[in-house]
């Protein structure tokens, strides 16, 4: 499959793909389409920046009908931010076939979330768990039409314990479905999930699109004292000047505190972590896109998820818990063929953590003592 024509999509699905500039499919794409217009129930590894929100929304609004002013397709994300982001090009996809996309999540008005489901003005539903399951047991939101329920970023949904809020979504949906399960990851935890949700039958793909990125990442780690890190944070900015730059941090207090600190030396910075409000949060980073500010201090939550263009810097505030952990922060970085750098500041005691981080990632990054 070379071209999306090759798939037999509708005219009205193929405008919604040149509207978005999409003209050759990704490895995902082409893998799973066929298996998913086919209705075929599937389990896929792959990540953001894969494009398997298209892997999995082209056939949704190819399915899906406009004549029915019901809820159809179910997708259910860990995140308020990736929510925002599957509903745009949901919406875009299916913007030539009149299709109505809903997003649901915490932080926003549910009772103007409640008009829009009375109304029947939505073929498809994007959500996090906890709105999702706050609006069934309200009586607001009906699944009796459901034909397609996607669990994206399970991995992540089942970290932030969200996976008994989404068994009581699931119970409340039909049987007689097609579900789909993306994890950027697939440990037994997933693949249990998987037995419980998807038929039998289902397919399997795994794409692993972190290890060709890690060789277009230059990865360098500075082995720093105690107290000494936020000094060697400074030289490291200063000589990145004005690059766009993540820098990793383990608290959400620390995040903060770091990024008053940086803003007191002259750099334009911003904070961001799960606490703050989702309209504050949209600001941040619709401002770190468009360069009102260069450097991003961020928890985790910037870490996965988040489709952030032209990152030339990652820097890890201390290292994170986990290799792969370590692979999404950096992967921020070295993205769409383009070279990137990420550097982590590391304590004494972090030692055996790097060492375990190098081997699962099977990679060597230079390794500097100051």
């Amino acid at each position: 499959m070379s071209n999306f024509k090759d798939f037999g999509l509708s005219k009205a699905v193929l405008q919604g793909l040149q509207f978005l500039g999409y003209e050759t499919p990704t490895p995902i794409q082409k893998e799973a389409i066929p298996i998913l217009l086919q209705g075929r129930d599937l389990i896929a590894q792959a990540q953001t920046g894969t494009g398997k929100t298209a892997s999995f929304g082209i056939p949704l609004v190819e399915k899906v009908s406009p004549k029915i002013p019901k809820v159809q397709a179910l997708i259910i994300v860990p995140t308020r931010e990736l929510a925002l982001q599957v509903s745009e090009e949901l919406r875009n996809l299916g913007r030539f076939k009149r299709l109505f996309v809903l997003t649901l999540y915490g932080g926003k008005s549910i009772q103007i979330q409640r008009s829009f489901l009375k109304k029947g003005l939505c073929h498809l539903v994007v959500g996090t768990p906890g709105r999702l399951k706050d609006l069934l047991q309200r009586g607001y939101l009906e699944l009796e039409e459901v034909k397609y329920l996607v669990l994206d970023e399970a991995d992540r949904m089942l970290e932030m314990g969200f996976i008994e809020d989404i068994e009581e979504i699931v119970l409340k949906l039909p049987k007689d479905r097609q579900t789909l399960l993306f994890s950027a990851t697939i440990p037994k935890e997933i693949l249990r999930i998987g037995e419980k949700f998807l038929k039998p039958d289902h397919a399997e793909i795994r794409i692993k699109p972190e290890e060709p990125t890690l060789n277009i990442i230059d990865q360098k780690i500075y082995k720093t004292k105690q107290g000494e890190s936020f000094e060697k944070l400074i030289h490291l900015l200063q000589a990145a000047f004005s690059s766009k730059t993540i820098i990793f941090t383990h608290t959400k207090r620390e995040a903060e505190i770091l990024a008053e600190k940086l803003r007191n030396y002259g750099f334009k910075v911003e904070a961001l972590h799960g606490d703050f409000s989702q309209k504050k949060r949209e600001y941040i980073l619709k401002g770190f896109r468009n360069n009102y500010f260069n450097i991003l201090v961020a928890t985790d939550v910037a870490s996965r998820g988040l489709d952030i263009k032209d990152v030339e810097l990652v820097i890890n505030y201390g290292l994170p818990k986990d290799a792969d952990s370590y692979i999404h922060r950096i992967g921020r970085t070295g993205r769409a063929g383009k070279r990137g750098t990420a550097i982590s500041l590391m304590l004494p005691q972090e030692e055996k953590q790097l060492k375990a981080i190098l081997f699962k990632t099977k990679n060597s990054p230079k390794v500097y003592r100051d």
